[in-house]
């Protein structure tokens, strides 16, 4: 009997064991089945999210239309197709300053002008980003115009012939153009909640009693607007004033990809919301395109831009007498080289920047 006993405890052990598998596998696949559910709808959400993100993005911004015709078309600088680097053309408009929002040809034309002009160039291999500020009164070549200012470009021909002089200036085709009026950069600044740079020169903004001290500051709404634009303070005026651009764009881009402001949906949706009425592209540079390159460059920050404004040599008065910047031959010559190559690290070693 006993060992009859024992036979059937032996029994119910195993089936109560295989039963407790059982219900633990079924448990096991419930909550992996669970899991795979959370994880599908946070994708989803996600891939919403950033989708209509983009929409909301394109639906707000500009464009602008290069219009080339065939013939200009052609004359552009032709990029090799196994290139992979990418140049854009960076500009600042400033309508709220009446003293900024018109400039005058030396062939008397008058029209609006982009007020700051900096060269993006995104090497290969995504590890950097160079960004050149070019000064507004360098004297170049227009095409089809002869030698005026280079901001004098936009005056004559719009954005489409400021992109051909810059392509002139250097043999070397710009992928896209980007554009941002001043009032951005106070939106900007206001979404982020503040944006803090480190200031190197003190000075009170001209007709405000906006003082900036040396050291970190913060910078929000009229304030940040405010330290962009400034130039009368300054005795090198636009010189320092394209650098404390540099600054803020680089102290707004390194919070704007910080974890604390990517990993806040109400926080980018708010940034897009008030900073994209006052940004404007080319066709071509849409949203996708811009989250596209933003992946490749997700491991640079701050510390892997460089940044400088394009040397010149020296100042000058003309026939008209405007005062004007002579554009240095060697560095045009140096930078076209690196930009064709892709090694503007090269030339930054070889020339780095005085007093910047």
């Amino acid at each position: 009997m006993r060992n009859e006993q024992t036979e059937n405890d032996v029994f119910l052990s195993r089936s109560a064991r295989n039963n407790a598998e059982r219900q633990k596998q079924k448990r096991n696949r419930s909550i992996g089945v669970s899991v795979a559910a959370v994880l599908l709808v946070v994708i989803l959400g996600l891939g919403y999210f950033i989708f209509d993100l983009q929409r909301q993005f394109n639906s707000k911004s500009n464009t602008v239309s290069l219009g080339f015709t065939d013939a200009e078309q052609q004359a552009r600088p032709v990029k090799d197709p196994d290139d992979k680097s990418m140049n854009v053309l960076m500009l600042g408009v400033d309508h709220a300053d009446s003293e900024v929002e018109e400039t005058t040809a030396l062939d008397g034309a008058v029209s609006q002008r982009s007020d700051s002009m900096m060269l993006v160039h995104i090497p290969e291999d995504r590890s950097q980003v160079f960004i050149m500020s070019m000064v507004r009164d360098m004297y170049v070549d227009i095409p089809g115009h002869g030698k005026d200012k280079l901001n004098a470009a936009t005056s004559i021909g719009g954005v489409p012939l400021l992109l051909q002089t810059v392509e002139g200036m250097f043999d070397t085709k710009i992928d896209h153009v980007a554009m941002i009026d001043f009032e951005g950069f106070k939106e900007l600044s206001t979404a982020l909640g503040g944006v803090t740079v480190h200031n190197e020169i003190p000075f009170t903004a001209n007709d405000t009693d906006y003082y900036y001290p040396v050291g970190d500051i913060d910078l929000e709404g009229d304030r940040a607007l405010r330290f962009v634009r400034e130039r009368k303070s300054f005795t090198d005026g636009d010189y320092q004033r394209v650098a404390n651009q540099r600054k803020f764009i680089a102290a707004a881009t390194n919070q704007v990809l910080s974890t604390g402001t990517l990993t806040n949906p109400a926080k980018l949706y708010e940034i897009v919301d008030k900073v994209s009425p006052f940004l404007t592209f080319d066709e071509n540079f849409d949203a996708a395109t811009l989250v596209g390159l933003g992946l490749q460059l997700k491991n640079v920050d701050t510390r892997n831009m460089e940044m400088f404004t394009m040397p010149t040599a020296g100042t000058a008065m003309t026939a008209q007498g405007q005062s004007i910047e002579l554009a240095s031959e060697l560095a045009m010559t140096q930078i076209a080289q690196a930009l064709q190559e892709d090694d503007m690290a090269g030339y930054l070693r070889e020339n780095p920047p005085v007093g910047q």
